[in-house]
């Protein structure tokens, strides 16, 4: 086959691409793989999603979008993208607490490995999983749910215990958010108010590329019915408002970025930088992400600002976020309030395979955690100081796919192999 990511800067090794038609059809399909790992919506930029042997995109299965009104859940098929899901809760009146950047990607997919919005008190895409169901290594399907033994370890799974089918989210109803960008943040600022302006909205996402003399541009999304701090608008901490829309990277077109300058309108056209009905950033790009506690934040960001000039050349831009803590044993939140610093790259993939390690080496002994479909080079002993329940995970792994047919090479390296 020759598949690639969204990107284009991976080709799939795997023999064969699936895309069954019905649960029966999937069942029988893994019972007799020897290897086989689940496809999402290719937005991942390693190998966590490639295999040896078959992948499986659950794209063809019904797209099963269930709202359980009473319970506050909805029950929806894996391969659905974030974007069409929320379209529909909104038609009925409900809406997820956050939403990724990027509309486009599938729920099984994100959640599988930790994708997340930003804001103080919002949790990753994952935080809001109540159940999850999926097709083990036997081709039966098991369902594991909120409250279960090892439920904490069977949602941010990076697809090492089986093909997830459906996935069941907690809801909350509809509400607006409006968006308001401010540029040049002084620095100053940022270091001197960093929790107030994080937490001045209800998701606020900072960009820079490290060398200038200012936080580029400050994301603001406020919810309606919550009530957020002004901070001085229209001026914002020394930063000025934004009087035309403005894309994250430089030269862009603005028409792919959801709507700015105040003006109100539904959650799910808002918390996302980027429209459903666009593609995305520019494509042709890399990313990494390494998200630590938030008390190691202002450290971060003076380590990477000493670091900037050595990595100015392959940056598009940096974006930082916070997410609230889980209790999922592989999330980047685990246990702990995170600051994410998320990389936008040129597409120069050896150029930044030799420069993160130098960003890792800053990062990580201030507790970072690598995003699980973002590029980085930490191994499994790196990865097991980082993760406390890493070992708790490799034990039920061991219990669910004892052959490890859901094993690939990223998960031996990063993971450690099935033992």
């Amino acid at each position: 086959m020759t598949e690639t990511n969204w990107a284009g800067s991976h080709a799939y090794s795997a023999a064969r691409l699936h895309r069954p038609q019905s649960l029966a059809e999937l069942s029988a399909l893994v019972a007799g793989a020897e290897r086989v790992h689940a496809l999402g919506s290719r937005h991942s930029f390693n190998l966590v999603a490639d295999t040896p042997g078959d992948l499986v995109s659950t794209s063809g299965l019904p797209r099963d979008i269930e709202i359980d009104r009473d319970a506050g859940l909805v029950r929806v098929a894996g391969g659905v993208l974030y974007g069409d899901l929320a379209t529909e809760l909104h038609r009925q009146g409900w809406a997820l607490a956050s939403m990724a950047s990027l509309p486009h990607i599938s729920v099984a997919g994100a959640v599988a490995t930790g994708t997340h919005g930003s804001g103080d008190r919002v949790g990753s895409l994952a935080s809001a999983v109540a159940a999850v169901e999926c097709v083990g290594a036997d081709g039966e399907t098991r369902s594991v749910a909120r409250g279960d033994t090892d439920f904490e370890g069977w949602v941010v799974a990076v697809g090492a215990l089986g093909i997830v089918t459906h996935v069941t989210l907690d809801i909350e109803p509809t509400y607006d958010v409006r968006q308001d960008l401010f540029l040049h943040l002084p620095w100053a600022s940022l270091e001197d108010d960093f929790d107030a302006i994080t937490g001045s909205a209800y998701s606020v996402s900072l960009f820079t590329d490290w060398v200038g003399s200012d936080v580029t541009q400050v994301w603001r999304k406020s919810r309606l019915d919550v009530e957020s701090p002004g901070l001085g608008e229209p001026g914002f901490l020394g930063a000025s408002a934004a009087l035309e829309t403005v894309h994250m990277l430089a030269g862009a077109p603005t028409a792919a970025v959801t709507q700015q300058l105040g003006e109100a309108g539904p959650w799910h056209e808002r918390l996302p930088h980027f429209r459903m009905e666009f593609t995305p950033s520019r494509g042709e790009e890399l990313q990494s992400e390494f998200l630590l506690p938030r008390a190691h934040a202002l450290e971060a960001f003076a380590r990477m600002r000493r670091l900037g000039p050595s990595f100015a050349h392959l940056l598009h831009v940096t974006e930082i976020r916070t997410v609230a803590r889980d209790q999922l044993w592989l999330s980047c939140a685990y246990d702990a309030d995170v600051v994410g610093l998320h990389f936008t790259w040129v597409r120069d993939l050896a150029g930044v395979t030799d420069v993160l390690p130098a960003i890792e080496d800053a990062l990580l002994p201030l507790g970072a955690r690598p995003h699980w479909g973002k590029l980085f080079t930490a191994d499994a002993t790196a990865l097991a100081r980082a993760y406390p329940k890493l070992g708790e995970f490799q034990r039920l792994r061991a219990e669910v796919d004892p052959t490890g047919k859901f094993s690939n090479a990223f998960l031996d390296e990063h993971l450690g192999p099935v033992s």
